[in-house]
C-alpha cells in the first residue's frame, strides 16, 4: 500500500507530464497558425489559434493543481516542434496528436483514480472532452481536404485570421490599468 505522498508523488508526475504535453501542443498549433495564416487559409489559422488558446488553459490548469498539491510545474515541453507543414499535412497530423492525447489521459485518469485523488481525475475528464472537441474538429478538417481538395481550399483562401476580441490578452483586455 502507497503512503499518501507516494500516491500525490505520482499525481503530480502525472499532471506534469500533461503539462508537458499541452507546452508542446501550445508551440505546435500556434506555429501551424502562423503558417497557415502565411498561406492565406485565415479561417483555419484563426481556428488553430484557438485551439492553441485552449491548450494554454489546460497547461495552466495542470500547473494550478500541481502547485496545491505541493509541486513544481514543468516549464519543458514533451516532444520536437514539426515546422514547415502544408496544410494537407497539418490536420491530420494534429488529429493523431490530439487523438493521442486523449488516450494517455485517460491512462492519467486511472492514476488518479487509483490514488484516491478525485479532483485531479475530474480535472482529466474535464479536459479530455475538450481534446476530443479539437480531434473532431481537426480531423473534419483533414476529411475536407482529403475528400474535397482544391474546392475546399479555395473557399477557405483570402479569410480573415482574426480570432476577434477574445483573445486580447492582459494589456488588450484592460486589465493593466485596474
Amino acid at each position: 500500500m502507497l503512503s499518501k505522498e507516494e500516491r500525490r508523488a505520482k499525481v503530480i508526475e502525472v499532471l506534469n507530464q500533461a503539462r508537458a504535453m499541452e507546452l508542446y501542443a501550445i508551440t505546435q498549433y500556434m506555429n501551424q497558425h502562423y503558417g497557415l495564416d502565411a498561406m492565406d487559409y485565415g479561417e483555419l489559422a484563426a481556428k488553430v489559434k484557438l485551439i492553441a488558446i485552449d491548450e494554454m488553459r489546460h497547461a495552466e490548469m495542470f500547473a494550478e493543481r500541481i502547485k496545491e498539491l505541493g509541486g513544481e510545474p514543468t516549464t519543458d515541453p514533451l516532444g520536437s516542434l514539426k515546422k514547415g507543414q502544408g496544410v494537407r499535412e497539418i490536420f491530420p497530423f494534429d488529429a493523431t496528436l490530439e487523438d493521442d492525447t486523449i488516450d494517455q489521459y485517460n491512462q492519467f485518469a486511472l492514476v488518479c483514480r487509483d490514488c484516491g485523488d478525485s479532483v485531479s481525475l475530474k480535472l482529466f475528464e474535464t479536459i479530455i472532452e475538450e481534446e476530443q472537441a479539437h480531434m473532431n474538429y481537426f480531423d473534419n478538417v483533414g476529411n475536407h481536404i482529403a475528400t474535397l481538395g482544391d474546392t475546399y481550399l479555395s473557399k477557405i483562401a483570402g479569410t480573415s485570421a482574426s480570432t476577434g476580441p477574445a483573445t486580447k490578452g492582459f494589456v488588450l483586455g484592460g486589465s493593466a490599468g485596474a
